[in-house]
């Protein structure tokens, strides 16, 4: 600026302003300009605060000439905000555009989990048997979760679940065995059952335990139930799970809840019961614990132990999975990676 403010001055202005109005290609550039010239300390602030030194003959003339490049530049900038909005807009709807053209996406389809097709499967094969599956609450009464099945409160088989307590009496239900309960008390015999689903235990995670995992239980009360008949359902199990030609293997065992108690363990799926690290070099993978229902607990659902019998067989989901499907460590089931449930 000169130090006396005149007309030529003001024309020097309003010819950069216009240049650096057309100048902006963007919003944020376009205001930048506009601070330059018409903020607080613009250059138009700035003349109007030499005013001073015009002479006072001229100051009106003047002051209308300020103002009225003032308002000139205010135009310019509203009109280039207008046009560079108007820009931005048409780039983004041409980025946006979807051509309808191209060939279509399929959508990623989903399938079934591997545990919950493993317990449908299970399910399947004793719906042949004559079992009819049935579905029970994962909270249950600490009575029925344990007292039913023959563990009072001072019972130490109770140490091996270590239970998810909701209250001083329910918790999340430690196996599907206590479904056995329900259908003891809402039926009479004869009955054959199968209950599968989620179960809870305060168990580390590790390759081979977690705290939720899958259990399919089932019974068979009837009058003259004999422990080969439960060998023979769990053998036709087995071998329409697994392989037809698969050997089974009965060892005695305990469970509070049956008497006679066995575990069930079938040849090595991996060496074939020849002996390797999978099956510690015995040649049997134990699957599943079963035995007679011991008659306390066909007393306390007022069935009579004289009258009729009954068999009980526990199955861990996971683990047949892991074994039929070659899988090493059970916290993939949880993990959720797509690329793992893919695969199985």
């Amino acid at each position: 600026m000169v130090s006396q403010l005149d007309r030529s001055d003001l024309e020097s202005i309003r010819r950069r302003a216009e240049g650096e109005c057309v100048e902006a290609t963007t919003v944020e550039s376009l205001e930048g300009m506009r601070v330059r010239y018409l903020g607080r300390n613009g250059v138009i602030t700035q003349a109007f605060r030499q005013l001073g030194t015009v002479p006072p003959g001229d100051r009106p003339a003047m002051g209308a000439a300020l103002n009225e490049l003032k308002a000139g530049i205010e135009r310019l900038v509203e009109a280039r905000a207008v046009v560079l909005r108007e820009e931005a807009q048409h780039r983004r709807v041409a980025a946006e555009a979807i051509d309808v053209t191209l060939p279509g996406r399929p959508p990623t389809l989903g399938r079934t989990h591997i545990l919950t097709r493993t317990m449908d499967e299970i399910a399947q094969i004793f719906l042949g048997l004559g079992f009819e599956v049935v579905e029970g609450p994962e909270i249950e009464r600490d009575h029925d979760n344990f007292e039913r099945l023959n563990m009072p409160a001072y019972h130490p088989a109770r140490d091996a679940q270590d239970s998810f307590y909701v209250t001083n009496e329910w918790l999340l239900r430690t196996h599907t065995t206590v479904v056995d309960v329900h259908v003891l008390d809402s039926r009479r015999p004869p009955m054959r059952a199968l209950a599968y689903g989620h179960c809870y235990r305060r168990d580390p995670a590790d390759a081979s335990h977690s705290p939720m995992f899958h259990q399919a239980d089932g019974f068979m009360v009837d009058e003259g139930v004999r422990f080969s008949d439960l060998k023979g359902v769990l053998m036709a199990f087995a071998r329409e799970f697994f392989d037809p030609q698969i050997r089974v293997r009965f060892a005695p065992s305990y469970f509070p809840f049956t008497e006679p108690s066995a575990e069930m363990a079938i040849s090595c799926l991996m060496c074939g019961g020849r002996g390797c690290a999978v099956c510690k070099h015995s040649g049997w993978l134990e699957i599943l614990g079963c035995g007679m229902f011991h008659p306390r607990v066909l007393e306390m659902a007022h069935i009579d132990p004289e009258q009729h019998t009954a068999f009980a067989f526990g199955i861990g989901v996971d683990r047949l999975a892991m074994l039929k499907h070659r899988i090493n460590d059970i916290r993939l089931f949880y993990d959720n990676d797509v690329r793992f449930l893919r695969q199985v």
